[in-house]
């Protein structure tokens, strides 16, 4: 083989690796998205106006809405960080495709 062949397999190792981190972080944030639907939820059929947040080792008496205000900002935040992965999911695996053709 090749030294051009070696270095193209050692970035497409590389990529393979990052592609796998990338779909650890997808999937956690995929967890967490579930959580905080999942939470949403059970506000929606709360009737109380103060529900308990939990923070670190407390739990702090929040107004209900205040708490649906957060939740609904950090699933924004998730959904930004999940079309970012996607994204860069896309280049990886364009890049690994592209060094196939070339080593063929």
């Amino acid at each position: 083989m090749s030294i051009q062949s070696n270095q193209l397999l050692q970035q497409a190792q590389v990529l393979q690796h990052e592609l796998q981190m990338l779909m650890s972080q997808k999937n956690m944030l995929t967890m967490e998205m579930n959580d905080v639907k999942k939470a949403s939820d059970e506000l929606s059929r709360s009737e109380g106006k103060f529900a308990y947040k939990a923070s670190g080792h407390i739990m702090i008496k929040m107004n209900v809405n205040d708490i649906k205000k957060e939740l609904e900002e950090k699933k924004e935040l998730i959904e930004v960080k999940l079309q970012t992965i996607e994204k860069r999911e896309k280049k990886i695996k364009e890049k690994i495709d592209e060094i196939k053709e070339k080593i063929s």
